[in-house]
């Protein structure tokens, strides 16, 4: 790969080496991206003064950071990332004054962040995600009036967000798994350029701004599950009408679930379960029926929450492009609508302990691409429909705990993948004809 390193041509016709046209031998890029590279960076990089952009991602290179890259006055773009780098994040990159992009995502960089990371005031984009860091997030990243990303997730951060931060132009923040507690400062809702707004599994909490989803009128990505957050989820993320995925589950939000949702057009994956969404009026399945204008919709999760009301027939409208729908462990009652057999995509149906009543329809049998049937602890009634047979990607079913009766189709032995089976606490009788050493019953 870098066969050409040698003095039988000119370092400037090296392979991913680049050198000034300008400044004649002068080297102003070095881009050794994923050449399974190992060792330690170099000191005698702060030798080519010239450079501009070093990219040395998707490498095994360890050791610490050269401290002689405090000597790259001209840097522009560091790109380490996908590397095993250690030891604290040098703070004479603050020497760097050009910076634009630096990029230390996934080595083994341990420490706080440097406060004088701050001065950097051409910084673009930022990111040390999946790291060993510690410490708070420094105020002093607010300083950095050009930064539009931030990503530091999957490290041990702690503390607050800083209000600071508001000041910048994000569009991009990821904070996730860490250990972050407080609120969101309301000065992030001035970010109105944010597009991907993710503060997963930390300890946040408080409630969501009312007006967010006009805050963030360009908003594609909300994540902020397994925090603490309280309140109503915001009627306003209706505004946002580029979002694309939701994801606000294992949290404590409260009340009914925003009933035009419907006007996300571009919505592909909502997931709002383990949480408290309900109320006593028993109508809060009603956002069912604008989500059915979703025509993008494939992934929809409430369950582990207090909804209750009547399953409606709306469900069997649901966009085609459906594959998984998740309503258990609820308060829902009614009957499986007609119609559901509509949903041709389908790989994954849950509408485990609730109320439902009737029969399973004959018409289920038509969701060829099913692999998981969950209805365990209804009220279900009848018989099984032995179109069940026809569905041979199913790994599991399970109906137990309803008042089925009658005899256990006998085609369910064309269910070759299936590996669970559950069916006790029913009036259910007859043999069952599947074999595979890796099938359970309970």
């Amino acid at each position: 790969m870098l066969s050409s390193w040698n003095d039988s041509l000119h370092f400037c016709r090296w392979s991913s080496v680049h050198c000034s046209r300008r400044h004649v031998h002068r080297v102003t890029q070095l881009n050794l991206f994923s050449y399974g590279l190992v060792g330690s960076l170099s000191p005698h990089i702060g030798n080519l003064t010239f450079l501009r952009t070093i990219i040395l991602q998707n490498n095994s290179f360890h050791g610490k950071l050269s401290s002689e890259i405090n000597g790259l006055f001209r840097l522009q773009v560091l790109l380490l990332s996908n590397n095993y780098f250690e030891g604290k994040v040098p703070t004479n990159l603050t020497y760097c004054s050009e910076l634009k992009v630096l990029n230390l995502t996934d080595n083994k960089l341990d420490g706080k962040i440097p406060e004088e990371l701050g001065s950097l005031s051409k910084l673009k984009y930022l990111g040390w995600s999946r790291n060993n860091l510690t410490g708070k997030i420094p105020a002093s990243l607010g300083n950095l009036s050009s930064l539009t990303l931030l990503s530091a997730g999957y490290n041990n951060l702690e503390g607050s967000i800083p209000e600071e931060l508001g000041r910048t132009i994000l569009y991009f923040i990821q904070l996730g798994f860490n250990r972050l507690t407080g609120t969101i400062p309301s000065s992030m809702y001035n970010l109105s350029n944010m597009r991907y707004f993710l503060l997963i599994d930390n300890q946040l909490e408080g409630s969501l701004s009312q007006d967010m989803g006009a805050a963030f009128p360009h908003l594609r990505l909300l994540s902020l599950f397994g925090n603490r957050f309280t309140g109503h989820v915001p009627v306003s993320l209706s505004n946002a009408s580029m979002l694309e995925q939701i994801f606000l589950h294992n949290n404590s939000f409260t009340g009914p679930v925003p009933p035009n949702l419907g006007r996300l057009q571009n919505l592909l994956v909502i997931s709002m379960a383990q949480n408290q969404l309900g109320s006593s009026k028993g109508d809060d399945l009603n956002f069912i029926d604008s989500l059915a204008n979703c025509t993008k919709l494939r992934v929809i999760q409430f369950h582990q929450n207090f909804l209750k009301g009547h399953l409606v027939s709306t469900i069997a409208n649901f966009s085609t492009n459906i594959s998984r729908i998740n309503l258990g462990f609820n308060q829902i009652h009614g009957t499986i609508p007609s119609g559901i057999e509509n949903l041709v995509n389908l790989t994954y149906l849950s509408l485990v302990r609730n109320h439902l009543t009737g029969s399973i329809p004959s018409d289920i049998g038509k969701l060829y691409q099913l692999q998981v049937l969950g209805l365990f602890e209804n009220r279900l009634s009848g018989r099984m429909p032995s179109s069940l047979g026809n569905l041979t990607l199913l790994n599991v079913i399970d109906l137990s705990s309803n008042n089925l009766m009658g005899e256990i189709p006998t085609n369910l032995a064309a269910c070759q993948n299936l590996v669970r089976l559950h069916l006790s606490n029913n009036n259910l009788n007859g043999p069952i004809r599947i074999i595979r050493e890796d099938f359970t019953t309970p």
